[in-house]
């Protein structure tokens, strides 16, 4: 099982926005991803503008086409201009779950 975390921060008063553009990807994989195993959004608790996703996927062809899939660059796109600082991404494989 391949996994990315990714953490991003919004610019403050863009909490919102950031946290539909997020939903919106849900919704895509939802809908059109069967490889992705799971897809997970969190907002942290103490600080409104940090988000943090899981995403599990089956194989690398899996994880390339969601990356690559119009969703992706849909939340770029409104993403890029409200996000404060780097995306910090970890690409693992999955070593234990639950």
């Amino acid at each position: 099982m391949l996994t990315i975390t990714a953490v991003i921060r919004a610019k403050k008063g863009h909490e919102a926005t950031m946290r539909q553009a997020l939903l919106d990807v849900v919704a895509h994989v939802r809908a059109n991803e069967p490889s992705t195993v799971g897809y997970y959004v969190s907002q942290d608790a103490a600080d409104a503008c940090v988000f943090a996703t899981y995403e599990r996927y089956v194989d690398q062809a899996a994880m390339d086409r969601h990356n690559n899939s119009p969703a992706v660059a849909r939340f770029f796109e409104v993403a890029k201009p409200i996000l404060d600082g780097d995306v910090i991404l970890v690409s693992a494989s999955e070593i234990a779950s639950k």
